[in-house]
This record gives structure tokens, C-alpha cells and sequence, in this order.
């Protein structure tokens, strides 16, 4: 079993930053998909930036120019370096990574952090 456990999240007010941080329990290495989602209550769950292919990027448009995604291996830890945040990027965000087998991909999740963006 496959433990993720995010931090760093918070109020904060717009025009400020933050960095969201998602610990592993379990190299991350060779993980090829991993990434972070929000989800505000009432809202679709919005993909906000992921490794795909093991060192390519996507960035949600919204976030484009504001936030960073990175990771370090050693210490099993990805990380979201949010910036310019506006009231728009309030949500529980949650890290997940993909671990495929032959027959199934398996999705592992955290639990989330939330963050508050306060106008």
C-alpha cells in the first residue's frame, strides 16, 4: 500500500504564495505519473499540474506562469510552489501518482490540504 500525505496548505491572501508539499511512501523515482488535482465543493475535480512520462509537464491554463510543479526523489517528495494565488485556486488539493502493472493502473491518493484564498 502506497501512503501520500500532502502539507502546506493554508489562508492566505491573493497575490501571495504557498507551497504544497506531498510525501511518499515509497520511491518515487521511477514513477512515471504523479501529479496534484483541486476540488472545490459543488466543482468538478480540475487537474492542476502533473509529471507524465516520467519528466514532462502539464499545467492546467489557469495556472500557467503561477505555479511550479517539482520534485525530489530522495526524499520522496513532490512539490507545488503556488504563486500569485487568486480567490479562483481555493480547493482541497490532493496528490496522486500511478503505478501501473501489466493488467491494471493503480491511482493512489492523499487526503488532501486545503487551501483558502481570501480576496
Amino acid at each position: 500500500q502506497v501512503q501520500l500525505v500532502e502539507s502546506g496548505g493554508g489562508l492566505v491572501q491573493a497575490g501571495g504564495s504557498l507551497r504544497l508539499s506531498c510525501v511518499v511512501s515509497r520511491s518515487i523515482f521511477n514513477i512515471q505519473d504523479m501529479g496534484w488535482y483541486r476540488q472545490d465543493p459543488g466543482a468538478q475535480r480540475e487537474l492542476v499540474a502533473e509529471f507524465f512520462n516520467g519528466s514532462s509537464i502539464n499545467y492546467a491554463d489557469s495556472v500557467k506562469g503561477r505555479f511550479t510543479i517539482s520534485k525530489d526523489n530522495a526524499k520522496k517528495t513532490m512539490y507545488l510552489q503556488m504563486s500569485s494565488l487568486k480567490s479562483e485556486d481555493t480547493g482541497l488539493y490532493r496528490c496522486f501518482l500511478v503505478i501501473p502493472t501489466t493488467i491494471v493502473r493503480y491511482t493512489y491518493w492523499g487526503q488532501g490540504t486545503q487551501v483558502t484564498v481570501s480576496s
